[in-house]
């Protein structure tokens, strides 16, 4: 059984760096991470907040969207999670942690630029789960250049594609299907009010996501339907050392926040089950920041 971590300064709580190099093709895989990342196996304890719930989280095999797979299973929903077929490793541990809390797990392999996957995801994981109440927005690209003059098109369009075009094709359909009551939650970035120039156009996508949810928790909330984001700062997955960043700054990944380390996967996915749960009723148009101490503006 899960048990919860005792009180202990947070500081000194999981790995700090440095880290070793370690380079993965993209999208990366959290079974190579060293150290490994903390989903929460061991440490998150549900108390029913999301019983009987359906969800779907899009990037739900590795990282942030696996941490809140885990936590919303734990809670007591069924989960379904999207995630490119390279990631099907990942995604096979993801639904081993999900059926071992008694719920039913659904994968949704596939890409996400591509509009009708993306679009079809909602009907889908509805129709596998027996409805929908909770969608969860967290698959992204992002690959880091030296500067400026050295991002490419070719990347910068599968970034726009990946992080803002899929956002918007999964949530107009998913809108459409969503019952009063039901949640979406995106996952925006610190990099939306501190853009780094190496990756300044996935950053772009971030401010996107921040604007976007705001304007869509206005439009929704006439149905009933809450959509707040979640701002990570830098978190250990798969991200970084996969092409998000340079194998030097991966050696050094969050040395810089205020507890000088990266933040784990079960430090935000809490954050998430608010955002879904009933607690959160009277939340929406929200940017909930998760930054190692940086803030959001």
């Amino acid at each position: 059984m899960p048990q919860r971590p005792p009180m202990q300064d947070p500081r000194e709580q999981y790995a700090k760096p440095p880290f070793p190099k370690q380079p993965q093709p993209a999208p990366g895989l959290a079974s190579k991470l060293e150290p490994p990342a903390d989903h929460g196996e061991q440490t998150y304890v549900g108390s029913g907040r999301l019983a009987g719930r359906r969800a779907l989280i899009t990037g739900g095999d590795s990282g942030i969207g696996r941490a809140v797979a885990l936590a919303y299973a734990r809670e007591g929903a069924d989960v379904a999670i999207a995630y490119l077929p390279s990631e099907q490793s990942d995604a096979d541990e993801v639904v081993k942690l999900i059926e071992a809390e008694g719920r039913k797990a659904v994968t949704l392999p596939g890409d996400v630029t591509d509009e009708a996957y993306a679009r079809g995801l909602p009907s889908r994981a509805a129709e596998e789960l027996g409805g929908l109440d909770i969608l969860v927005v967290n698959a992204a690209h992002q690959k880091s250049f030296d500067s400026f003059d050295k991002i490419t098109s070719e990347d910068f369009d599968a970034t726009l594609r990946t992080n803002l075009y899929a956002l918007f094709w999964t949530t107009q359909e998913a809108s459409k299907i969503l019952p009063p009551g039901a949640a979406i939650i995106t996952t925006a970035s610190i990099q939306a009010y501190d853009p780094s120039t190496t990756i300044m156009h996935y950053a772009t996508t971030k401010a996107g996501i921040v604007a976007f949810t705001k304007a869509l928790a206005t439009e929704l909330i006439e149905k009933g339907i809450r959509a707040n984001a979640v701002a990570p700062g830098p978190f250990w997955t798969p991200l970084n050392p996969s092409g998000g960043s340079t194998q030097e700054k991966v050696q050094h990944f969050g040395e810089s926040s205020k507890f000088g380390r990266p933040g784990q996967p079960i430090e935000i996915s809490p954050v998430y089950v608010l955002l879904a749960s009933q607690e959160g009723s009277y939340i929406t148009g929200e940017v909930y920041g998760v930054t190692g101490g940086e803030g959001v503006a």
